[in-house]
């Protein structure tokens, strides 16, 4: 740890804030899945706050939001949220804390639509295309039938977000309490997922791109099967490498670092070992399923599954496009090293 991280807060209690810098607070809400909490970051704005992101939609987030709003804020409201991307645990409670507190929403036009369009997806069972997307990987029976049982989650993860809100985008400028933020927009975890750097500060809001602890979760779904989230994500980083080697590091999961390009390469080196060992072992040709097997040996539960398959995905992806395997099309296609 370096001296400037020593100087740092504790993690605070769920309805609590924390002091990072003058006007920069850290709130942090529970979440009943790993990694157990999100991290929520507060921003003095004139005669109010910026809130990045509010939390998933839980039993305690009432009550823990109407504390930080009664008890953290020295009475000022919040009057902007913005959500960094579309994930529950993330945009969840927008939802309400908009309405509560008349908050406008900000939100890159990617991220806005597709929790939108998550939102409509109600059905009680798995949609057909979602079944024959993970029947495709090669996924046995009893995997399927728990997918068909489960049905599509987001609906039920996400309040209803307001039908108004303005759009973010890649270098926009932001003026909060007298402070410019950049926006910068990176890919892999989420397609358009928004992080704010200050210069003046040396801050950077990194969401879920860069975590301290982690390797955030780069995965493919059943809507874009053949995408390459795993390349957009290695980019997205090398663009944060821009950025001041001493950057504070906010991150929306683990707790706030020094050491920026220190952890970019780490987290390539991370993606580049799972290539390798995932390239080396489609010298018998593997379907998707069978070779998450190999990336996360450790997996043998349905639940976790579906996060096992999507990286999976993406791994293999990345090799094809890089002319490492081969896809054998079929109904269940099967990669081969070449």
């Amino acid at each position: 740890m370096t001296e400037a991280e020593a100087t740092l807060p504790p993690p605070p209690e769920p309805g609590a804030v924390a002091e990072i810098r003058p006007g920069l607070r850290w709130a942090r809400m529970p979440l009943p899945f790993p990694p157990g909490h999100v991290n929520l970051w507060l921003l003095a704005d004139g005669a109010g706050w910026l809130a990045v992101d509010a939390g998933a939609r839980t039993d305690e987030s009432v009550g823990l939001w109407t504390r930080i709003l009664e008890e953290g804020l020295e009475g000022r409201p919040v009057t902007r949220l913005l959500a960094t991307h579309f994930h529950p645990d993330h945009v969840g409670f927008a939802g309400w804390l908009c309405e509560r507190t008349g908050a406008a929403l900000l939100m890159p036009r990617a991220e806005y639509l597709m929790a939108r369009f998550l939102c409509l997806d109600t059905d009680e069972g798995m949609s057909a295309q979602q079944l024959d997307f993970a029947a495709a990987l090669g996924a046995p029976e009893d995997y399927l039938a728990f997918l068909a049982a489960r049905g599509p989650l987001y609906a039920r993860a996400v309040m209803p977000l307001p039908r108004q809100y303005r759009r973010i985008a890649q270098d926009d400028r932001i003026a909060i309490g007298g402070q410019e933020w950049r926006v910068m927009t990176g890919g892999g975890h989420a397609p358009e997922m928004a992080a704010l750097h200050c210069a003046e500060l040396g801050v950077l809001i990194a969401a879920d791109q860069i975590l301290p602890r982690i390797s955030p979760y780069v995965g493919v779904g059943a809507t874009e099967p053949e995408a390459d989230p795993l390349r957009d994500f290695l980019d997205s980083n090398a663009r944060l490498r821009a950025l001041p080697a001493g950057t504070l590091v906010l991150p929306s999961h683990g707790e706030p670092f020094l050491g920026l390009h220190e952890r970019i390469d780490v987290l390539a080196a991370h993606h580049a070992e799972r290539l390798g060992t995932l390239e080396a072992a489609c010298a018998t040709p593997l379907t998707a399923y069978e070779a998450s097997g190999v990336l996360f040996p450790r997996v043998k539960e349905h639940r976790p599954r579906g996060f096992a398959l999507g990286e999976t995905l993406a791994h293999l992806n990345r090799l094809v496009a890089e002319g490492r395997v081969v896809r054998e099309e079929g109904a269940v296609p099967r990669y081969s090293r070449k």
